[in-house]
């Protein structure tokens, strides 16, 4: 009994030292915000919801009411100007507007990617975007998967491509054709994700998932990494609260199964090759001919590869620009005038060409004005390891700048009426923007496949403006959805008719 009695005090000492260890540690967590709060509170910014979690209620609000954060960025920017701080927990955030600061920091390669991007590696504990161009922070290893990955995102290999592009967006055709005769009414948003799909599945993997016509996991996987993702970066706490632990389990799966998918394809193409097969002359042979021409490739090195074909399909399923412009209630007038340049360049023709591309001016400027408004990943950010000074104010190193397309596309002292859609802000003749349009970034980091995006949609809204028109269903919304990438809330419920030419 005396040992019990020892024991037990053992253990209730034990207890208390432990309780007392908690609270230094609190305390000294407390003594450290406090300290972040003194060094950058001379930057303007909105007023904390709380000491501790900074303006993580506001953030909260936002989303469980379905609202876009960024409005809430833009409005803090009327406000506070070009530069604020935002405050999550021990976190700062810089959201910077300022177009020198902008130019000096994304154009460089000093400025590393924010410790953002090291989350992204895991999305709830399962392997997400890894290392892969994306997210890699260290230079040398973010520029080698660079190099391997250049050749295939070239305008010469791409171009010769374009047989895959048409060939794709024929099948959308197709699939339109069959709705137009039906007279059925049908959501623009989904075929044109699935279409999407199947264009990144076959010109980079060489697979057909024929998706307008066959049911796959693919799009309910990538669309919960994406919605995932979105209460992981933004939810500190979301993974830790008991009611959402079966969508953890579905985002974990979903991760899973593009992972275990990548590595079969990737694996099964690399058999061909070093079997001396005919393989398909698409993105993933020039990047798996691109690493064999690599000294010191590593098994590291072949993880990168599957992180990047996640990336690719994240990254290539967000580029839905044309959906917005294309139903918007505001366009008929630009409508018209891209209508007939499709009609001058294009004709009748099924078969678009690379040069083709190149003379459909109006509609790579109504792109660019649809990507102002609408940038379908509106947010980069970068370590800021030194002091500088942005906009006349002191920045003391060590905390993170968030550059927001979506903010700087629609201040009023960038863009005249900005919500007004004009795309003759970029006629050839018009003055360049100065460092304040970016929907694809900017400097070494900008993304890769920012060329195939563009081909993809200039091919499919050529394809649709030649053949089809499209009525809104009454009654739809033109609300954003924020699910990490920007898309229409309604869905774009559509009536499809056959064009009177």
């Amino acid at each position: 009994m005396a040992v019990f009695h020892v024991l037990l005090n053992w253990a209730s000492q034990a207890l208390v030292f432990l309780v007392f260890l908690l609270f230094v540690a609190f305390l000294g967590y407390c003594l450290y915000i406090k300290h972040i709060h003194m060094k950058y509170d001379h930057i303007p910014g909105p007023p904390r919801d709380s000491f501790f979690f900074g303006h993580t209620a506001t953030f909260w609000r936002i989303m469980n009411n379905d609202e876009v954060m960024h409005d809430k960025f833009l409005e803090w920017a009327k406000i506070y100007g070009p530069v604020y701080r935002v405050n999550v927990l021990h976190y700062l955030i810089l959201c910077v507007s300022c177009p020198e600061a902008t130019k000096e920091i994304l154009m460089s390669p000093k400025y590393l990617k924010d410790s953002f991007y090291k989350r992204l590696f895991n999305l709830f504990g399962q392997r997400f975007l890894g290392n892969g161009l994306l997210t890699a922070r260290d230079h040398e290893q973010w520029y080698k998967q660079r190099r391997i990955m250049d050749p295939a995102f070239s305008s010469l290999y791409l171009r010769g491509l374009m047989d895959t592009f048409n060939d794709r967006a024929e099948k959308l055709m197709s699939k339109l054709t069959d709705i137009a005769d039906s007279k059925a009414e049908t959501h623009m948003l989904n075929l044109l994700n699935r279409v999407t799909l199947d264009v990144i599945a076959k010109v980079a993997f060489g697979v057909d998932l024929d998706l307008l016509n066959n049911s796959s996991p693919f799009p309910k996987a990538i669309e919960a990494c994406l919605k995932g993702l979105l209460y992981y970066a933004r939810d500190p706490l979301f993974q830790f609260k008991p009611k959402n632990r079966s969508f953890i389990n579905e985002v974990r799966e979903a991760c899973r199964l593009l992972r275990k998918t990548g590595a079969k394809w990737i694996h099964e193409r690399k058999t061909a090759m070093e079997n001396g097969e005919d393989v398909p002359k698409d993105i993933l042979s020039q990047i798996i001919k691109s690493a064999g021409q690599e000294e010191n490739m590593t098994k590291e090195d072949e993880e990168f590869m599957l992180d990047n074909f996640v990336t690719f399909f994240i990254a290539g399923e967000s580029k839905q620009q044309l959906i917005y412009w294309l139903f918007a209630p505001w366009n008929l007038p630009d409508i018209l005038i891209v209508r007939q340049e499709v009609d001058d360049v294009i004709g009748m023709k099924q078969d678009i060409s690379y040069d083709d591309l190149g003379r459909l001016i109006y509609l790579s400027q109504v792109l660019k004005e649809t990507l102002r408004i609408y940038p379908t990943a509106p947010g980069t950010s970068r370590e800021l390891p030194e002091d500088m000074v942005i906009a006349g104010i002191h920045i003391p190193g060590g905390c993170s700048c968030l550059f927001n397309p979506y903010v700087t596309g629609r201040l009023e002292k960038f863009f005249k009426d900005p919500l007004t859609f004009d795309p003759d802000r970029f006629h050839p003749d018009a003055p360049k923007p100065y460092y304040c349009y970016y929907p694809f970034a900017l400097g070494p980091h900008s993304c890769l496949g920012q060329n195939f995006a563009q081909m993809e949609a200039k091919v499919v809204m050529a394809k649709l403006l030649q053949r089809f028109d499209f009525t809104l269903v009454p009654g739809q919304s033109f609300d954003i959805l924020d699910t990490g990438t920007l898309r229409p809330k309604s869905g774009v419920l559509c009536s499809v008719r056959h064009r009177n030419h």
